[in-house]
Order: C-alpha cells, then structure tokens, then sequence
C-alpha cells in the first residue's frame, strides 16, 4: 500500500502536467518502487524516445523513420516504400518537409557517401549514418525476420499474380496511351522536318545540277583530247612521232585514276566519282545555306523509330477492337 502523504505528491504532480500551463510533450512518467514501500523511495522514469534520435519501426509492413526536424524542432515520421523509394527520394522528402535542411546526405558505417539512386530496402539492410546539415545521426535499423523457403513461394505467387491481373486489366489503357504518345510524337517530329525538307530539296536540285555540268565538262575535255591527238598525228606530224605521246598520255591517265584510289579508298568509277561530286557539292551548299545535316538525320532516325514502334503497337490494338473501329482506324 503506497502511504497517503506520498500518494497526495503523486498527485499534485500529474495534476501539475494535466495544467494547460504545460505544453504537451508526450512524456509518460511512471513511478517504479524502490525496496521497501514504508522508506517512500519512488523514482521517475520515461518511455520516451530521445528527442534527436533517429528511429526506424515497422508499420504494416513498410519501414517508417523518424526523425527531429532541425528548424521546428519538431519529431517527424516518414513511411518509405523500399522497393521503390531511393534514398535521394527520401533526402529530399525532409528538405521538402523542412526548408531549414540545406544538405542531407547517407553514409555506410566505414564513411562512404551512399549513392542518391540507391533503394531504401538495400539502406535498410545495415546500419548507416545520417546527415542533415552539421549534425550526424546513428541509425540502426532493425533487423528483419527472414520468411521461411514456403512463405517466400507463396509471396512469389502472390506477386506474380498481382502482376498479371495488372497486366490483363491495364495493358489496353496503356498501350492506348503509348498509340496517343507515339502519335503525338510523330506529328511534332513531321512539323520539324517540313521545312529542313523543303530547304534540303532546293539543296539537291542545286548540286544535282552543278555535277551534271561538271559530267558535261569532263566529256568535252575527252573529246577535245582526242581531237587534238588526231589532229597532231594526220596534219602535223606522223603517227611514228605522236605513238610515244599517247602512249604517256595513257600512262598518265593510269597514274591519276590510281592516285584517286589511294586519296579516297574508291574504285575509279563514273557512278562513284559522281555520287562523291554530288556530296561535296551538297555539304558546301549545306553550310552556305545554314541547312543543318545532323540535326536533320537525328530527326529522321527519331521519326523512323517511332514509326516503327507505332507500326509493331498496332497489331495488338487491333486484335482486341471491335471491326468498325479498326475500319474506321483504317
């Protein structure tokens, strides 16, 4: 039986903490016997957690940390998805929370920086260090009961059947969504293009027609080489005395094709010589005209994968429509 004068201070104290004049602070206070209840030894005692203490349970599966805000001075719990949340996710939910946070950052436990793109269920594995602006924070998370081989498989199970009825219910709606975004890509990237186009065909008409004259001219220097050949050996001088002529004139020709080789790694060939003049004309006119090549290839491959990524989507939205919509759709 506890004696009636330390029962009154018993209650004069809690009667002391119910006053509005004390701010609530959650502390439970409990008294615990010492020895012999006649020599009224009671002392006092907290069930509360230490205020800059960073702590981590488990409600309802997910791990929630808390933790003393520095700003408000305020205990705050944050409920983490580990499969999902990264820890950058994580640091900047308490920037977020409190604006007075300027630097968050993880460590291991030998010092090394825990990468922002890490998942929250490998941090929780082991103990780490937190910290928030100059102050450093222990954490040791607690350690998870293991499921048993059986209760594994069955969670295995689960998953995969979650997943599928996912799949059966939304796989329409989403690849819906992608036909919308594959479209909507498609005619951005068209808007782009037209007027790289329009400007690129001014572009090859010009250069088509410069190479087809620089042909031309390559012809008329031939013919006027035979001439000149001809007219040196019938009406100047005699074929005995123009022989050795055009046979190094031959040999220079051999000598040039064969210097075109090693400069451009190209058999000499009238389809080849014009497709590179072409180029070369092309290019100079790109620059002259501010046409940018690269920009327009970069365009065009995006333009064809997105076409072809609408072309293999399409099959299986039309298995699953209805036949007018797929007429209507065609």
């Amino acid at each position: 039986m506890v004696p009636s004068n330390l029962w009154g201070q018993w209650k004069r104290l809690a009667k002391h903490f119910e006053s509005p004049h004390v701010g609530v602070c959650g502390w439970m206070l409990r008294l615990r016997p010492r020895g012999n209840l006649n020599f009224h030894r009671w002392s006092f005692y907290s069930t509360l957690t230490p205020p800059d203490e960073v702590t981590v349970d488990y409600q309802h599966g997910l791990p929630v940390i808390t933790l003393t805000l520095p700003s408000r001075r305020e205990r705050c719990r944050f409920a983490v998805k580990p499969t999902l949340t990264t820890v950058g996710a994580f640091l900047g939910d308490i920037q977020t929370e409190d604006k007075g946070v300027e630097t968050a950052a993880t460590f291991s436990e030998d010092g090394s920086r825990i990468p922002a793109s890490t998942l929250m269920e490998v941090l929780l594995m082991n103990d780490f260090k937190l910290v928030i602006n100059d102050r450093t924070y222990d954490v040791r998370p607690p350690v998870k009961k293991k499921l048993s081989s059986e209760h594994a498989t069955e969670m295995e199970d689960v998953k995969s059947l979650v997943h599928r009825l996912f799949t059966a219910l939304h796989l329409e709606d989403h690849q819906r969504r992608r036909e919308r975004t594959l479209l909507e890509k498609v005619d951005s990237l068209k808007e782009q293009l037209r007027p790289l186009e329009q400007l690129k065909e001014r572009i090859e008409a010009g250069s088509e027609a410069k190479t087809n004259r620089l042909m031309w001219a390559g012809l008329a220097l031939l013919s006027t080489q035979g001439g000149a050949l001809a007219w040196l050996t019938w009406w100047v001088y005699s074929w005995d005395i123009m022989e050795p002529v055009t046979y190094f004139v031959t040999f220079g020709s051999s000598m040039a094709f064969f210097a075109y080789f090693l400069l451009t790694r190209q058999d000499y060939s009238y389809p080849a010589i014009k497709d590179r003049q072409f180029l070369h004309f092309f290019y100079r006119r790109s620059k002259r005209r501010h046409f940018d090549v690269e920009k327009y290839n970069r365009l065009k491959e995006e333009l064809k994968e997105a076409e072809e990524s609408l072309r293999r989507l399409r099959p299986t939205l039309h298995l699953g429509l209805p036949v007018q919509e797929i007429t209507e759709k065609n």
